[in-house]
């Protein structure tokens, strides 16, 4: 495929999804319909992406872009696009889905199916694609991805002669020793009960060899790796190195709490290096694999994926659109101007990247070591469980071995074939 030319949107929107995987097209996808469109994405919390629209609108007035903004809780967006899918509106066009969506919606007949053939899918990461794809046909086409990262204090570990930890007991020790000394938080997650929770859970859980559900979600397996993952969480809780405050933060509330100075470690997106840089803690902090039970953790994937309301009117143009953003020019500002991992694998190894985003070699790892979370039309509700479960665990509301029997059962009865 062509190098796209930088920016210039004509040339782009044509070249950007050409050259890619092979096809299987669906002669019901995106009728031939165009005209002004709504693109639905949760709250733009770095503010790039009208921007980016802004330069599709001047290259296409008769078929311009308005961006809605709906809540920064991923919890809170999904509830609203079921709300309006569900009532068969056309109000939204394209939907920037969370990738634990896309099967929901698919199942459900919310969004059209695609041709692969439209989209450079062989030049994104396979784990990334196979979160748009659902009972083996493309459903979305990823925008951005994500890994969790360990963000630490590096002038604290320097100084104390430290390296990052590569294992939970080296968290747990560094994060007792040096939040005494400097008055600082420990460590801080993700760990108020909603998605959140879930996904440093499944994280703990696959960092200590385990999993909760295969892939698609049908087979239950709370076994001795998900007691351990409980039990790491609930020792720093009960021994204060993750503090009770840390227990209602969403991401927002991490990030800040990290980059105001108020923690030593804390677990987040990459899209919160960016804000970091230019912190009371800029050239203090740096980032490295999550630590597991043994060595460096795995990871959960997650990231966003452009897909078309089947209600839509403007079908076509929303698949242009989708086109567009998903090109490599777009690729390459969704992680200068928006801090978001790219899907474009060979993005990298750009030198030039890599020299103002230091991480990216670490990104890239911990992405190629992510798992998806499993791809079931029911995942919210299993979910639901997960996050609700290991929140009473925190909360020392149930003994660990109670909140293992009751998520086991409780799992099992939501996985269940009707």
């Amino acid at each position: 495929m062509s190098r796209l030319v930088p920016l210039l949107l004509a040339a782009a929107l044509l070249l950007a999804g050409c050259g890619g995987a092979g096809g299987d097209a669906d002669p019901g996808a995106a009728p031939a319909a165009t005209g002004p469109m709504t693109f639905v994405v949760g709250k733009d919390t770095t503010s790039y992406f009208q921007p980016l629209l802004d330069r599709w609108n001047r290259a296409h007035p008769a078929d311009q872009v308005r961006m809605l903004e709906l809540p920064e809780a991923a919890d809170e967006q999904r509830a609203q696009m079921v709300a309006n899918l569900q009532a068969g509106s056309d109000r939204y066009d394209i939907l920037a889905l969370d990738v634990i969506w896309t099967a929901e919606f698919a199942e459900a007949g919310w969004i059209v199916p695609l041709d692969r053939g439209m989209f450079p899918l062989d030049k994104f990461f396979p784990g990334v694609v196979a979160t748009a794809m659902y009972k083996g046909r493309l459903y979305a086409v990823p925008y951005s991805t994500n890994a969790g990262l360990l963000y630490y204090r590096k002038d604290l570990l320097d100084a104390a002669g430290l390296k990052p930890p590569r294992t939970w007991a080296e968290l747990r020790e560094q994060a007792r020793r040096l939040s005494r000394e400097h008055g600082l938080g420990g460590y801080a997650g993700q760990f108020l009960p909603y998605e959140g929770l879930t996904v440093n859970f499944l994280e703990a859980v696959q960092s200590a060899g385990g999993e909760l559900l295969n892939a698609d979600g049908t087979a239950v397996n709370v076994d001795a790796a998900a007691e351990r993952a409980l039990e790491f969480l609930t020792t720093g809780v009960r021994e204060g190195w993750i503090p009770q405050d840390a227990l209602s933060y969403k991401e927002e509330e991490t990030r800040l709490a990290f980059q105001e100075g108020r923690y030593v470690f804390a677990r987040n997106w990459p899209h919160a290096y960016g804000p970091a840089k230019n912190s009371p803690i800029k050239g203090k902090f740096a980032v490295a694999p999550l630590p597991g039970a043994d060595g460096p953790g795995t990871s959960t994937l997650g990231g966003y994926n452009l897909a078309i309301n089947a209600a839509s009117k403007r079908q076509k143009s929303a698949l242009e659109f989708i086109r567009y953003f998903t090109g490599i020019d777009i690729q390459r500002l969704v992680l200068t101007e928006g801090s978001f991992p790219p899907v474009w694998a060979e993005l990298y190894d750009d030198p030039e990247l890599i020299k103002e985003y230091p991480y990216l070699p670490v990104l890239k790892e911990t992405i190629l070591r992510a798992r998806p979370r499993p791809v079931n039309a029911d995942y919210n509700q299993i979910s639901l469980v997960i996050a609700g479960n290991v929140s009473d665990a925190l909360a020392f509301r149930r003994s660990g071995a109670e909140t293992i029997a009751r998520l086991r059962e409780q799992l099992i009865e939501t996985t269940r074939n009707p």
